[in-house]
């Protein structure tokens, strides 16, 4: 039978028609993309609709009770490490292990979430994974000797399975919380539209300072001797609760915040649009004389004529995914997202360089106090209130960090991305170098706000490249090839802090021990920040300037 321009005249609802059905469909995938087809381009992207401020809100509180979490492990594991004993043999060992594992392995979660089909979301479900890993690590090093002395009678074997639970419990908690950052960010690219991007990513840093600081402070006040910490047993189990409280309030906020939409459910409803094609697709339509055929419908025809090789290439790709095809897309990758890996490993190194040995240079150099005298003697209890005022200082960062979270919003139409990278550089770079050669008490506490500038930095403006990056690709309709995804990017870029926390690890230990001081740090980390703000100004690329 051959339909005539009548009949499909009374069949076919009009283009308008189609734009309001859309709007007013439940299923707000199915009118993205019926508002996709009724549109000029098919194939364009698609731009989210626009999310309230509360849902990006929720969607940072994971950054809040990570950060929260963090802080705590920051505080207490050095202590809970002595304190069972672990020989210092094993330090590096415990500090090394998690990075490692991070830096071979985070690609593939990354591009194992971008192929995820779960009915939840791509992202979610590793969210909602490693999030548990975080509590489960957290528990372990927090309270695996309590455990293990109420079901152990023998004290040398208590040790031993103390120390080896412990040790356990710091790599599976730093593996977890270094993870879970690149899913979550790759959630927020998944879900928002471009500007909203920027808005969730300065709502990120400025939660997660937020989150440092509450856990600093919380950390910092002695529950050993209040009645919640009687009642619990030690400081240690109370902040147990309180970090595991405000971590699954704070995950459970952030799953629930926005709604994601799952690759299968995505492909059932694009072979139903294609299935719903067919019938027009008769050798009559192609006489039609009227536009609307043309501009419409044609476009559906195209679509699913070309949507059988998409779907073939995209389930080759999932399943020749292999850690050796991984590595590949890796280092093929385009050279402005090489050359924006360098750069965040650059300041990371320097950042964690800093931040690591910060209380001990506080302990050491500006309070002139011994970690190695007797407890009891004055040089220690020197050094250690040195430890406590770079608790502070760290305190200082944190909330330093989250204000200038917030102020990078107003810089950005002024000084672009590229000053906001150049400036978290330099500043951290001076900051440091003034730090080693004027070691005061004050000057170095005030000078601390300046660590926020450059951690606030590292969180945002990598990522908002990121985003720059994927938004130029999607505009000028450019196939990813290799596998890549927004989450093998996102992990690839985070991959660069396990990167540099291996560098710190074996490095500035063999460099503290040759210059014989911890000064030597604070000036590497200068040096390296100085450099990579030379790095940022003239290899790192800038959609917003190329476009010019």
């Amino acid at each position: 039978m051959t339909l005539t321009e009548q009949d499909l005249g009374g069949q076919l609802p009009k283009p308008s028609e189609l734009g309001i059905a859309s709007m007013e469909s439940s299923d707000g995938k199915e009118d993205t993309m019926l508002q996709s087809l009724a549109g000029g381009d098919p194939f364009g992207p698609v731009e989210p609709p626009k999310k309230p401020t509360g849902r990006l809100v929720m969607h940072s509180m994971a950054m809040f009770g990570r950060e929260f979490c963090y802080a705590v492990e920051a505080a207490f594991v050095t202590p809970v490490l002595l304190s069972v004993g672990l020989p210092r043999s094993l330090y590096s060992l415990v500090w090394l292990i998690s990075p490692i594992l991070g830096f071979v392995l985070q690609p593939v979660v990354g591009s194992a979430s971008d192929h995820c089909t779960s009915s939840w979301g791509k992202r979610r479900p590793y969210i909602l994974a490693l999030g548990i890993m975080m509590l489960v690590g957290m528990a372990l090093y927090l309270n695996g000797d309590t455990v293990v002395s109420a079901l152990i009678a023998d004290r040398g074997t208590q040790k031993t399975w103390a120390i080896v639970i412990t040790m356990l419990g710091v790599v599976l908690f730093d593996f977890a919380a270094d993870f879970i950052d690149g899913p979550i960010k790759a959630y927020l690219f998944d879900v928002c539209s471009h500007q909203d991007k920027e808005k969730g990513l300065h709502y990120h840093a400025l939660l997660t300072g937020l989150g440092g600081a509450l856990g600093y402070l919380t950390g910092a006040i002695d529950w050993g001797h209040t009645v919640l910490g009687k009642y619990l047993g030690s400081e240690f189990q109370v902040m147990f609760f309180y970090a595991a409280l405000v971590f699954l309030i704070c995950l459970t906020v952030h799953l629930c915040s926005i709604p994601e939409a799952s690759l299968a459910t995505v492909s059932v409803e694009s072979k139903h649009l294609l299935k719903t094609a067919k019938p027009y697709q008769y050798g009559s339509i192609g006489t039609v004389k009227n536009g609307y055929f043309k501009n419409g419908y044609d476009e559906i025809r195209t679509l699913s004529q070309q949507g059988k090789p998409s779907e073939k290439r995209d389930a080759q790709v999932q399943r020749q995914m292999t850690i050796k095809t991984l590595l590949k897309a890796l280092l093929s990758m385009p050279s402005h997202y090489r050359c924006l890996c360098m750069s965040h490993l650059m300041g990371w190194t320097a950042f964690l360089s800093n931040m690591l040995f910060f209380t001990d240079f506080m302990g050491q150099i500006v309070f002139d106090g011994d970690p190695y005298a007797p407890h009891n003697s004055t040089a220690y209890l020197t050094y250690e209130r040195g430890v406590e005022m770079g608790c502070w200082g760290m305190c200082i960062n944190a909330i330093s960090s989250s204000l200038y979270s917030y102020l990078q919003k107003a810089l950005l139409p002024y000084i672009g991305l590229k000053g906001l990278y150049f400036i978290g550089y330099l500043l951290f770079g001076l900051g440091t170098g003034f730090i080693g050669l004027f070691p005061q008490i004050y000057s170095t506490l005030a000078l601390c706000s300046l660590f926020g500038v450059m951690s606030s930095t590292l969180y945002t403006v990598p990522f908002h490249l990121i985003a720059e990056y994927h938004r130029e690709e999607e505009n000028q309709s450019e196939a990813s090839e290799g596998g890549r995804g927004k989450g093998i990017d996102c992990a690839a870029l985070t991959c660069m802090v396990q990167l540099a926390q291996i560098i710190v690890g074996v490095g500035l230990g063999f460099l503290v021990s040759a210059a014989g001081s911890v000064v030597v740090v604070v000036i590497s980390a200068s040096a390296i920040a100085l450099f990579g703000c030379c790095f940022v100004a003239f290899f790192v690329r800038y959609v917003e300037e190329s476009n010019k």
